[in-house]
């Protein structure tokens, strides 16, 4: 197998297991793609950044901004499976309910929907909602945030360590350390959607997204000793949302 060849199996690897879009035939799966996966993590993002951006496009012609909002945003949760809103809310359950690292861990597996989950499923996809309406280019947004936020996401594997290491675990192939070299590739889409963004929107966001990285290091070292999936579940939808709260700051140059 050739460098190329088994980078397109890497990244039909990632892009099987973070949506419902179906392989082609040829892709070879096992763990070890999958350990290396995680470096197109963000490209993924793109990709459902730009479908969403397109949905939303389509939908917009028919119908008023919220409406096509909504309906660009329902698809792309059927486009994933809402498999990042489902780490959020086990971590919301978890962090809500524990009170040891042990305690946070087992709620956290619970596949049951407690009432900390539904809070902060409803809060983040009311921001999500709120503030695309707000925000006057909602085509780069879209793209913007998908793709940023799942670099925040992947950043944690490079940096900090994984601690739930049952075989159960949803994510425990992608829980392997991330290389440098591999950060680099995942930086690649990321960097080339902040490029796109209008006048300081780049600067801001960047900030705030380091801001709430720092945080939920901290969190996640604090109460669990690392992270776990359902962490980098949540931080993908928080850092999505944070993108889309800073684009509808009156930053942009005119």
């Amino acid at each position: 197998m050739n460098a190329l060849t088994r980078e397109l199996h890497l990244f039909f690897n990632a892009l099987t297991f973070f949506t419902r879009i179906p392989p082609p035939a040829w892709v070879k799966f096992g763990t070890d793609e999958l350990n290396h996966a995680s470096r197109y993590f963000p490209l993924v993002g793109l990709l459902v950044g730009l479908v969403a951006a397109a949905l939303y496009a389509i939908f917009a012609l028919l119908f008023p901004t919220a409406i096509a909002v909504l309906l660009s945003t329902g698809c792309i949760l059927l486009l994933t499976g809402g498999f990042h809103e489902d780490g959020l809310a086990d971590l919301c359950d978890g962090f809500g309910g524990g009170w040891t690292p042990q305690q946070t861990l087992d709620i956290m597996k619970d596949s049951r929907l407690g009432s900390y989950g539904a809070l902060g499923l409803i809060t983040v996809l009311g921001l999500k909602l709120a503030s695309l309406i707000s925000i006057s280019d909602v085509l780069l947004a879209l793209i913007a945030g998908h793709t940023l936020s799942r670099f925040v996401a992947v950043s944690l594997i490079h940096t900090d360590r994984y601690v739930q290491l049952d075989q159960l675990s949803k994510v425990r192939p992608l829980a392997s350390n991330m290389s440098r070299a591999e950060l680099l590739i995942a930086a690649v889409p990321a960097l080339a959607c902040l490029l796109l963004l209008p006048g300081y929107s780049a600067v801001a966001a960047i900030a705030a997204l380091l801001l709430l990285r720092l945080y939920l290091c901290r969190l996640f070292r604090r109460r669990l000793g690392g992270y776990t999936g359902d962490c980098l579940g949540a931080t993908q939808q928080l850092a999505e949302v944070t993108v889309y709260l800073t684009l509808c700051l009156p930053l942009s140059l005119p």
